[in-house]
C-alpha cells in the first residue's frame, strides 16, 4: 500500500464553533426552517433546552475535514471524489454555540477499487461527548 495516497491510521482534525449565523444561513439555503433550528422559544420547552444545528450541517463540517485529507493528497496523479457517507448517526443534538471537534481517520484502503474509507467522529470539544459518527468513502479517479 505504499503507493496509495493515504494510509490507514492517518488522521485529520477540524474544529469549529457552530454559530447562529451558520444555522440560519444553512436554513435559508436548504429551506429547512424546522423549529428545531430556528425557534428558540419552542425549543426551550424541549429536553434540548434551545435550538440545535441541522444534522446535514454537521455532515457538511465532516466534509470540511475530509477536504483536508484530499488537499494533502492532491497532485498525485489522481483526484479524490466523495462517494458518500455511510452509517451516519446523530447521537446528540448540537446546540448553537457548541464548539465541535471532528476527526477523520483512514480506516481502510481498497487499492483495486481505488477507494479509501474513513471513520468520522464529531465530538463536543469542551466535554468530549460524542455527537455524531459516519463512514466516508473516497474514490481516487485517475487524472486525464
Amino acid at each position: 500500500m505504499a503507493d496509495f495516497h493515504v494510509q490507514p491510521g492517518q488522521t485529520w482534525h477540524f474544529r469549529k464553533t457552530v454559530s447562529e449565523s451558520d444555522v440560519y444561513l444553512f436554513a435559508g439555503i436548504t429551506g429547512d426552517l424546522s423549529p428545531n433550528h430556528v425557534d428558540e422559544a419552542a425549543m426551550r420547552q424541549t429536553p434540548y433546552g434551545g435550538r440545535i444545528a441541522h444534522g446535514a450541517l454537521i455532515v457538511g463540517y465532516m466534509s470540511a475535514c475530509s477536504t483536508m485529507a484530499c488537499a494533502d493528497a492532491r497532485g498525485a496523479g489522481e483526484t479524490p471524489v466523495s462517494l458518500g457517507y455511510d452509517s451516519v448517526r446523530f447521537l446528540a443534538g448540537v446546540p448553537i454555540g457548541t464548539t465541535i471537534a471532528i476527526s477523520y481517520q483512514i480506516a481502510s484502503i481498497d487499492e483495486a477499487a481505488r477507494r479509501s474509507q474513513a471513520d468520522v467522529r464529531v465530538e463536543d470539544a469542551e466535554t468530549g461527548k460524542l455527537l455524531a459518527v459516519a463512514k466516508h468513502i473516497l474514490k481516487w479517479v485517475p487524472n486525464a
